[in-house]
């Protein structure tokens, strides 16, 4: 197997999977696939990016594209905007006058960005494959079973769902009917404090991911281990006792992101031993024992923030997306950063948008045609907005 410059130079060793994961090989018996109307454009072909650059300037001002912070370098290279997914979804609303929004995601971000945008505007994705893991742990039927076990513990009146942003418009829109609201890593604290104070609830469920609830009630307002208990929909009543759910203060649902969820203590320990006067820096979707063991915790924004900002010769390992971290050694190559894990660990489903991919939309978009485009059910999304809506009234 080859070796690669760049990512050795991040501290990380590539694999037979990686590369699976990287879409090099196929899998048909374990990987989702989609099928496009006419070819795909060859990966290796060389004019990619010109025939992108080409069908962008035909569109002009009638598409707009976002990419997040996690995309491939040559697709980012195309985005109008990057950012996170709210963020990137505010942009898509604040941008009427473009009536096809290319959404460089995946597609919880893409479901949030037409809850959002305007009646006239078409949120398209490139690869209707690019899921998310962590939102698919959530279904709309899970859910709705989970709060009819809060019902019959007798919880249910004084619980407030929080949902994270990472979920499926299904799930905002239940968090929007139940008078809850949906958070960021960002503002994650707000929106506790939110529920437990101006909408006194006495205890909080918190969809999909289990660490980021987990470290911000123990991190941000002080809570402990014991006032936590995981809710398991895989299990009868979530695994817990009516007890267990009544005295809870925090039920979080059992999904994490494939992604951070792979770091571990280990990986802290070991880079510490490697890496001379190391900042650990990671993101709160990390476990707890990472998130305990490290110097800095904080959002995708953070997390550039702390690194563009931190001077000359400071030094990083950094627990996020590869695509980020690689993307931030190479802006600052006066700093020495490197991934927290010995292994690669891109997002496999945000690695789907790739550039065939981005050329075959908006060469369609160029021909009149509208692919993969995302629609939200509109109850669905009058409920999901509600909830959205109170993640910006949040103080």
């Amino acid at each position: 197997m080859t070796t690669n410059p760049a990512l050795e130079r991040l501290g990380v060793t590539a694999s037979p999977l990686a590369l699976l994961l990287l879409g090099r090989e196929a899998d048909p018996g374990s990987e989702r696939g989609v099928e496009c109307p006419g070819d795909l454009p060859p990966a290796a072909d060389p004019q990619l990016a010109e025939r992108a650059a080409a069908a962008k300037a035909a569109l002009g001002d009638d598409v707009f594209i976002l990419g997040h912070h996690y995309q491939r370098d040559d697709v980012i290279t195309f985005a109008d905007v990057t950012g996170d997914s709210f963020k990137l979804a505010q942009q898509a609303a604040a941008r009427p006058d473009a009536s096809s929004i290319v959404f460089c995601g995946v597609h919880f971000m893409a479901e949030s960005a037409d809850i959002l945008t305007a009646d006239h505007q078409r949120v398209i994705l490139p690869d209707l494959a690019a899921g998310c893991s962590m939102a698919d742990m959530a279904t709309a039927e899970q859910v709705a079973q989970a709060w009819d076990d809060l019902l019959d513990a007798g919880v249910a009146a004084d619980t407030v769902p929080v949902s994270y942003m990472n979920s499926s418009a299904a799930i905002k829109a239940f968090t929007g009917r139940h008078g809850g609201t949906i958070c960021t890593s960002s503002n994650a604290e707000r929106a506790l404090g939110w529920a437990f104070g101006e909408r006194r609830g006495k205890r909080v469920v918190f969809l999909p991911d289990q660490h980021l609830g987990r470290n911000t009630a123990i991190d941000k307002l002080g809570m402990s281990e014991a006032d936590c208990v995981v809710y398991d929909p895989r299990r009868p009543g979530g695994g817990l006792t009516r007890a267990q759910l009544r005295d809870a203060r925090m039920i979080l649902w059992r999904g994490h992101c494939s992604v951070h969820g792979r770091f571990t203590r280990q990986c802290v320990d070991e880079v510490r031993a490697r890496v001379p006067q190391v900042q650990v820096l990671v993101h709160p979707e990390c476990q707890r024992e990472v998130v305990a063991a490290a110097d800095l915790v904080g959002s995708t924004e953070y997390i550039i923030k702390v690194v563009d900002e931190a001077p000359s010769g400071s030094v990083f390992a950094v627990g996020t997306e590869l695509n980020l971290v690689q993307r931030l050694a190479n802006r600052h190559p006066d700093k020495k950063i490197v991934f927290l894990d010995r292994t690669v660990c891109f997002c496999s489903t945000m690695n789907r948008i790739d550039m065939p991919h981005l050329v075959w939309t908006l060469e369609a978009l160029a021909r009149g045609e509208t692919v993969n485009r995302i629609t939200v059910d509109p109850e669905v999304a009058t409920y999901a907005r509600k909830a959205l809506d109170q993640m910006l009234a949040l103080p």
